[in-house]
């Protein structure tokens, strides 16, 4: 499920850069940076289960450290030795790569398909985590008003349904339109969410160097290493990869329609929801009882 895959309109002419180690020069460079990013997606939503942490301080850090190093490994291995195995060209063709690797080294065999079985157990996690993520983050927002608040009712199990079932019936519709109108269902759906991804990075990246400058006087349990600089060059590859999002002709219909949505949502907030927001979410709640400790201290 390579960015140029099959994409006859996209090598029609040669690329600048184009040679045999780089078939489609430096824009199928471009044009892959949303699927490198597709390695590490999601992992910022971790944070969401801040509350059910038993010591956030200590326990998040180490957690996405920890995960960050986890995928770092896990998507090196896959991308070099499993490309070296099977064939850079079959890989990139393929929806089921990490299957041709196994097949390149055991046969078409009982073991293939025990790891193929394996792996695929790992995907089914992960869109687990990833309705888990939506859930929490439409519920946070209902909660604090920025979405209707009736998303944020939860039923006696303790589960926000309503929020469940509203990211759930807005990505059915999705891959159902997505489907009407292209053959890469997969791959527009990828770019959508790297759209989405880039920009909240960009906004953490902004947020952290406002913060660092404006409010240096906040405790910080967890320091960055790379502090205000790395900050700055973090901004600056979101936004780069943002760009890359709009490199294919074919994805872009999904990216343009995920921008529309975004500029719905802060028209909505900006004539909407902004006079309507809950006085002290349980969040904001938090935040302002230990900025009142502090000054007590």
């Amino acid at each position: 499920m390579g960015p140029l895959a099959g994409r006859r309109s996209s090598t029609s002419r040669p690329r600048r850069g184009a040679s045999s180690f780089l078939p489609f020069g430096w824009y199928g460079v471009f044009a892959a940076l949303p699927f490198a990013i597709w390695f590490y997606l999601a992992i910022e939503q971790l944070p969401l289960a801040a509350e059910e942490s038993h010591d956030v301080v200590r326990d998040m850090p180490k957690a996405l450290i920890l995960g960050i190093i986890t995928l770092l490994v896990l998507s090196v291995l896959t991308l070099i030795l499993n490309t070296g195995v099977a064939g850079a060209k079959e890989v990139g063709e393929s929806n089921a790569p990490l299957e041709l690797g196994f097949k390149a080294v055991f046969g078409d065999a009982a073991t293939s398909t025990i790891l193929t079985l394996i792996a695929i157990t790992g995907l089914v996690a992960s869109f687990h985590a990833i309705i888990y993520a939506y859930g929490r983050l439409i519920f946070a927002l209902s909660r604090a008003g920025y979405l209707p608040t009736g998303l944020s009712i939860v039923s006696r199990y303790h589960t926000p349904h309503y929020a469940l079932i509203l990211g759930a019936v807005v990505g059915f519709l999705m891959c159902v339109l997505i489907s009407t109108f292209s053959d890469s269902v997969g791959a527009a759906l990828l770019n959508m969410a790297v759209f989405g991804a880039v920009i909240s990075y960009a906004m953490v990246m902004f947020a952290y160097i406002r913060l660092a400058r404006t409010r240096p006087d906040l405790p910080r349990p967890y320091k960055s290493p790379l502090g205000v600089p790395g900050a700055w060059v973090g901004a600056i590859l979101a936004l780069v990869c943002l760009a890359a999002t709009f490199a294919v002709e074919s994805y872009r219909p999904g990216v343009v329609g995920t921008a529309v949505f975004v500029v719905l949502m802060m028209a909505y907030y900006w004539f909407y929801s902004r006079f309507r927001l809950v006085a002290q979410a349980p969040e904001e709640e938090a935040a302002l009882i230990a900025e009142a400790q502090r000054e007590i201290r």
